[in-house]
Parts: C-alpha cells; sequence; structure tokens
C-alpha cells in the first residue's frame, strides 16, 4: 500500500462523504477506493468510517487522521514544490458549481480557453440554480449571486452585477414608458419567483431608495423565461444587466428608468477553505479572477 495516496484517498473520502465521487476524480471503481480505505484501516488497526446505505460518517479515529493526514499531504506539496519536483502545469480535476444562465453565459464559453492554458487540467461544470451542499455535491468551488449566508465557507468577490427594468418597444407603445418607479404600479410586471424580493423591486437614485410593490399576470421560476417573455411583450421585467447586451443593443428591448437601479449583489467564489487549496483549484481560481475582471458588465473593481 502507497501510504500518501491512501492518505489522499482518504481526505477526499472524508470530504466529499462519497466513495463514487472520488472514485470518478481519480478515475478509479468504487470498489478500488475501498479496498484503499480498508488497507489505510487495516495498517493503523482502526476503524476511520462508519458505513451505512445512506451516508458515510467518521468515527472519532477518523477525525483525527483526517486533521493529521491534511497536514502530511500539505507538508509533502510545500517539499515538492521547494525542490521543483511538482509540475509545472497543474493537473486533474475541478469540479465548479454555477448557477445555470450565469454559466452558460459567462463560464462556458471561458473553459476553453483555461483547458487550452493547461492541457493536464480537466473541469466539471456542475449548473443548478438551487444552493447545494458543496461537500455532499462534491464541488471544488462555485459561483454564487448575491450574499453568502454560511460562515464556514470562503466566499471570494470575482464581480458584481445588478439589474435593469426592461420593456419591448411593442408594449411601451401600448402601455407607456414608466418615468418614476412608483409607475410600475400600473404596469404588468413579470415576477421571478426565485428573486430575492419578488414582488418588491427596490430601486436606488440619487438620493431615495424606492421600493415598488409589482404586480402581473406572469410569474417564472426562471430568469430566462423572464426575459423571453418581455421581449414577446407580455410586461417589464426585471432583469440582470449581464443578460441584456445583445437585446439592448439590437433594440429589442428598451432600457427603463436608467436614473435608477437596483443594488449591487456580489458575484462570489465559494470553497470550503482556504487551506488545503489543491494547484489545480487554484488555477482556477486565479482564472476566474482574472477573467471577470477584463469584463465591464460584472467587473468589481471600481465598484463599492
Amino acid at each position: 500500500m502507497d501510504l500518501l495516496i491512501a492518505m489522499r484517498t482518504f481526505v477526499r473520502v472524508a470530504e466529499t462523504g462519497s466513495f463514487s465521487a472520488v472514485a470518478r476524480e481519480i478515475g478509479a471503481t468504487q470498489p478500488a477506493v475501498s479496498r484503499q480505505i480498508a488497507a489505510l484501516e487495516e495498517h493503523l488497526a482502526a476503524r476511520l468510517l462508519q458505513r451505512s446505505t445512506r451516508s458515510l460518517t467518521l468515527t472519532e479515529d477518523g477525525r483525527d487522521l483526517l486533521a493529521h493526514a491534511r497536514f502530511v499531504l500539505e507538508a509533502v506539496e510545500q517539499a515538492e514544490a521547494a525542490i521543483g519536483r511538482r509540475r509545472a502545469s497543474p493537473a486533474g480535476l475541478v469540479r465548479l458549481g454555477s448557477p445555470t444562465v450565469f454559466g452558460r453565459m459567462y463560464v462556458a464559453p471561458r473553459i476553453g480557453l483555461l483547458l487550452a492554458r493547461y492541457p493536464e487540467l480537466s473541469v466539471e461544470l456542475v449548473m443548478a440554480d438551487d444552493v447545494v451542499d458543496m461537500v455532499q455535491e462534491g464541488l471544488d468551488l462555485t459561483l454564487r449571486v448575491g450574499s453568502v449566508a454560511d460562515p464556514t465557507l470562503v466566499a471570494r468577490r470575482v464581480g458584481v452585477t445588478t439589474s435593469q427594468a426592461v420593456a419591448a418597444p411593442a408594449y411601451l407603445d401600448r402601455h407607456g414608458e414608466p418615468r418614476h418607479p412608483s409607475d410600475l404600479a400600473g404596469h404588468d410586471c413579470i415576477i421571478f419567483t426565485r428573486g430575492p424580493t419578488p414582488e418588491t423591486w427596490n430601486f436606488t437614485g440619487a438620493e431615495e431608495t424606492v421600493p415598488v410593490a409589482v404586480h402581473g399576470r406572469l410569474r417564472v421560476n426562471s430568469i430566462e423565461a423572464a426575459l423571453e417573455a418581455a421581449l414577446a411583450g407580455v410586461g417589464v421585467a426585471l432583469v440582470p444587466t449581464w443578460m441584456l447586451r445583445e437585446e439592448l443593443r439590437e433594440g429589442r428591448l428598451r432600457p427603463l428608468l436608467q436614473a435608477w437601479r437596483p443594488p449591487h449583489r456580489p458575484i462570489s467564489l465559494v470553497y470550503p477553505s482556504r487551506r488545503f487549496l489543491a494547484p489545480r483549484t487554484r488555477t482556477v481560481i486565479d482564472f476566474i479572477v482574472d477573467e471577470f475582471r477584463l469584463d465591464p458588465v460584472i467587473s468589481a473593481y471600481g465598484v463599492a
């Protein structure tokens, strides 16, 4: 048994809570991962994991070993880096989570550049709109829009977003254009039910913040559906600015209330800990930070 390999496998099993997730990471079978853990338990003469059909939990010995194994593996990585034996290019799989639409528009188009730059790196892009348990899902990183409530997670701000009230020219020809946020009370507003305050839209002007209770006959749980409905002339939608480049430039939607904007919301890269980040994970973090910094629509630079 290679003790270092077994320790690495044990640490990832402890972090993900899944033999199958680790097997996918290292390109092995689930029984092979189980055999590594069993060999490590036999070597240490201690049970490290309690297994059930639904979950894995660490025993007291397992918790003790996890702390020591992380320390040992970090020391090995530092030693390899110090004497130049670490590969110059990061290698391995990084599982990156993202909200669905943001991932499609802002992450997926950039992944090719990342992979071309690092031939031994692989990325699995996991897109979902619900806030997921990173450990349970086996994610190394995830992008989140808005505040991150979990204090156990590291949230590094990589961008910022706001929204824009928009409507199609055909809708505005029929109903007129709102001049003040309070005018929206008389308009058909498309309610995005997954928003932070679906039926209250907040706008900030030069001297005041105005909350507006909005109403409409169409409610959707997809921001893409809200955008498409606005394009079809159904009503006024409040859409993230990063979704609107083409529609505004081509005149298919008109921006409304341009002197008023909803509050800015952070775009963050979230990960469990600053310590024990694999080089491949740090590489993806640095890449996203650099890419988003250069995008004028979502760059956090210069935004208080």
